[in-house]
């Protein structure tokens, strides 16, 4: 997840106000945690730490377990959870195609096609692709009209989120649509051109309504300084158009960037022209946003992969977007359409009330963990936790976390020696915020429920990852 300023001096003193109501006597801290509580200087009330085994209701350790904490991406295992309980792990995502018009024996779509959007949080090029073949083998090749979409599923609200901070063309901060694909973001591949002055820019996908403005100069430098020198920024002048700037060094034989480009809506309508005509497809049309018309039948129903799969691409490789965009799928199913955030945080809410969990410390926010309001305690990411572990689809839940030393946000860490593969464990990183919430298998053949949650000026430079490490090897050999 990307790193943003969090704790204003204000909330730091509140933390240890609050805090001093709930922490224990430092000398009750394993010797490698406070190893590292020490060595950085760590305040006492700046951390929560709880080890508690799976099944029991005492906890081994709890140090600050009641006080409210921000724990930046930590919290999707909270999201994640309920989606799992309350949708079921075969749940799945429709788009829908409609034909708005009569389809002639020539292929010849006399009339706009719709797009519905089903709130897919992983519709992506290739099932993008996908979908659009299907279309052909309905009998579809040519579009006399115009591409029109159905964006009625998600409340205006939601697309006027306020960004964390104010960079949209960073991926992290790209705004849940119904009709999110390719999750908005554009690869821009830099070369240095052959003539020894001008730089080469390519992008996938080549969307056909982008336009490039390439200002980069070929440098005579080593490869190397922050994006290689690159300067991204939209077109003042054109809200399709994108421009780069800057020094390029000559010796980088190939450099990438991801940016977020255009919108939701421009962007499904670039990809789906140049898949289309890829496709041998005809189309001549423009973008327009529609309802479907009440009663319609579509031609095509697109199915996503089932949530199981999809909670893991969220909680492996922290997700923002389609975490938010699960949200408020969790409030479409309860409230119906159209969804809003608060919708989706009431639910859970109520998903947890309904299991006797008490949650008046927690503030969900987009139910991601990129919000500078967010807050989790200790103690409540245990019972969200034990409660993950006996129930019927613990497997898909516990699955979807990182493994220690193998994948996702936990591949580097914790590889060394048995702890490498004996760890679940949902990460979370923002500037001063550093946590971590999930299951550590001990040597014992015990399971330990483990959080660690740091909000200190440092935690993100190092001390929170080296006190949670030690805080799950700790609980590893217990």
């Amino acid at each position: 997840m990307r790193k943003f300023h969090v704790l204003s001096y204000t909330f730091a003193a509140t933390v240890l106000m609050v805090g001093a109501l709930f922490a224990q006597d430092a000398t009750m801290l394993p010797t490698g945690v406070r190893i590292i509580t020490e060595g950085h200087d760590l305040p006492p009330t700046s951390y929560a730490l709880l080890v508690q085994e799976v099944g029991t209701d005492t906890p081994l350790l709890a140090i600050n377990a009641q006080q409210p904490m921000h724990p930046a991406s930590a919290i999707k295992t909270v999201t994640t959870l309920a989606a799992l309980e309350l949708l079921g792990p075969s749940y799945t995502w429709h788009t829908e195609l409609h034909a708005l018009g009569t389809v002639n024996d020539d292929g010849t779509l006399d009339g706009d096609l719709l797009i519905r959007g089903g709130g897919d949080p992983f519709l992506v090029e290739e099932y993008f692709r996908n979908m659009l073949k299907a279309l052909m083998r309905r009998g579809v090749t040519r579009i006399s009209g115009d591409l029109v979409i159905d964006e009625s599923l998600y409340d205006p609200s939601v697309g006027a989120e306020p960004m964390i901070d104010d960079d949209t063309n960073r991926s992290y901060n790209v705004l849940p649509h119904p009709l999110m694909v390719n999750f908005q973001t554009v690869t821009f591949f830099f070369y240095p051109h052959g003539n020894g002055s001008e730089v080469i820019v390519k992008s996938d996908p080549e969307l056909p309504n982008l336009k490039i403005a390439n200002r980069l100069k070929l440098a005579s430098a080593a490869c190397g300084g922050f994006q290689r020198g690159i300067a991204f920024s939209e077109d003042p002048a054109d809200p399709n158009g994108v421009v780069f700037d800057g020094n390029f060094p000559a010796r980088c034989s190939e450099f990438a960037l991801q940016r977020a480009v255009l919108d939701a809506p421009n962007y499904a309508y670039g990809l789906f022209r140049k898949l289309w005509q890829e496709l041998g497809g005809e189309f001549a049309g423009e973008l327009r946003m529609g309802v479907t018309p009440e009663g319609a039948t579509p031609v095509v129903v697109w199915e996503s992969e089932p949530l199981s799969d999809v909670i893991k691409s969220i909680n492996k490789f922290s997700n923002n977007l389609m975490t938010r965009q699960l949200l408020l799928t969790i409030a479409v199913e309860k409230f119906g359409p159209p969804a809003t955030v608060e919708n989706g945080v009431r639910a859970v809410q109520d998903y947890l009330t309904a299991l006797g969990i008490d949650h008046d410390a927690m503030m969900l926010g987009n139910g991601a963990g990129l919000s500078r309001d967010a807050r989790m305690t200790a103690k409540l990411f245990n019972d969200v936790l034990q409660r993950g572990y006996r129930i019927n689809t613990m497997p898909e839940f516990v699955a979807s976390l990182p493994l220690a030393g193998e994948d996702g946000t936990m591949r580097t860490r914790l590889r060394s020696g048995a702890t490498r593969g004996a760890m679940h464990v949902k990460t979370g990183t923002l500037n001063e915020v550093a946590a971590v919430a999930g299951y550590v298998h001990a040597r014992s053949g015990r399971h330990f429920v483990v959080v660690s949650m740091l909000n200190n000026p440092d935690a993100d430079a190092g001390p929170g990852q080296e006190l949670a490490d030690a805080l799950l090897a700790w609980a590893y050999e217990q």
